[in-house]
């Protein structure tokens, strides 16, 4: 009877053994946050769209052949029709449109770029110096100089003004300041002609002419170098 008795009990441990080891091949295979083999199962991270907006204009207003270096400027219709990262979409009308500028911001205009896209033209304002820049974008009845209020000739039907704040006169900024003439591009269909005034009182001021009424627009700035980015959508 003892000898039936220890061998019930080494039976009973034997199968309890078994079903350890058949536990632990098994690992909890099948229930959820497991895969195979019993390690908890991690998803690979989702890449983040670092893309930034693209420049895509052409130096000193002239619209470049060929396909735009997505890191320049103004381009062509053959380089992207829609900058991705942050640019805004174009508003549904034309209300004006502002941004504050950092509040260390010492900036000046260094170039004037237009350019031809699929769907808009694009101006850059190239900029020099340190800081974030501000801006209101605004059409306007007619073009006037800020302090005297002189008249100034922009070719086009309506105006739109652009006043860049942040900005300061080159002996504080560094650069020496845009001192180019009007810039008439080529194969533009809403941009005629912009024309870059002078920097007064901390704010940089030009003119865009644009062919016809009032056309939706849009502003963004970038950096490296920073610009400040006027699109002007045309059908």
């Amino acid at each position: 009877m003892r000898t039936t008795s220890r061998t019930r009990r080494s039976a009973a441990a034997l199968a309890a053994a078994a079903l350890l080891l058949v536990g632990a091949c098994t690992g909890g295979e099948g229930q959820p946050g497991y895969g195979t083999g019993g390690n908890p199962t991690t998803s690979a991270p989702t890449p983040t769209d670092t893309a930034s907006p693209t420049d895509d204009a052409a130096p000193s207003g002239t619209a470049s052949p060929g396909t735009a270096d997505p890191d320049d400027d103004t381009g062509d219709d053959t380089s992207t029709d829609e900058p991705t990262g942050s640019a805004p979409p174009f508003a549904a009308n034309t209300e004006p449109d502002t941004a504050e500028p950092g509040g260390d911001a010492r900036l000046t205009v260094t170039d004037v770029r237009v350019g031809a896209h699929d769907g808009f033209d694009r101006v850059v304002f190239d900029l020099g110096g340190s800081g974030t820049p501000g801006w209101r974008v605004e059409y306007v009845d007619e073009a006037v100089d800020d302090g005297s209020g002189n008249p100034v000739d922009v070719d086009g039907d309506a105006i739109l003004q652009v006043v860049i704040s942040g900005t300061a006169m080159p002996d504080d900024s560094g650069v020496p300041e845009y001192d180019g003439g009007p810039v008439d591009p080529d194969g533009t269909e809403a941009v005629e002609e912009v024309v870059y005034r002078f920097w007064f009182e901390g704010y940089s001021t030009a003119f865009i002419g644009v062919d016809g009424e009032r056309r939706p627009f849009r502003v963004f700035a970038l950096s490296d170098p920073a610009r400040v980015v006027v699109d002007v959508r045309h059908d």
